[in-house]
């Protein structure tokens, strides 16, 4: 069994930052794609980011150029640091895994960090 867990989020004024991790632990083979999504009150789960395992990266056209996503392979983590946070980033971020577990694929959810942006 695979736990992700998430950090770092918190309260941040417009225009702030914050690095938000993402630790995978348990009986892990191989990672491959890591993932953020979001989910605002009252809207559906949106993608943000994902990184490959070479590294890869692709993100949502409303994070572009303010978010950066990188991962530490060594330690099974993934990071989101947020820059230029508007109040509409505010959300529920979450972190999604996807590997092998003793060869057997894994895909997994964290429970989530919130990321509140106001003044």
């Amino acid at each position: 069994q695979v736990q992700v867990v998430e950090s770092g989020g918190g309260l941040v004024q417009p225009g702030g930052s914050l690095r938000l991790s993402c630790a995978a632990s348990g009986s892990i083979r191989s990672i491959n794609i890591m993932t953020w999504a979001r989910q605002a009150p009252g809207k559906q789960r949106e993608w943000v980011a994902s990184i490959t395992s070479a590294e890869y990266t692709n993100y949502a056209d409303s994070v572009k150029g303010r978010f950066t996503i990188s991962r530490d392979n060594v330690k099974n983590t993934v990071y989101l640091q947020m820059n230029s946070l508007k109040p509409e980033d505010k959300a529920v971020y979450y972190c999604n895994v996807r590997g092998l577990s003793d060869y057997v694929p894994f895909d997994s959810w964290g429970q989530g960090t919130q990321v509140t942006v106001s003044s």
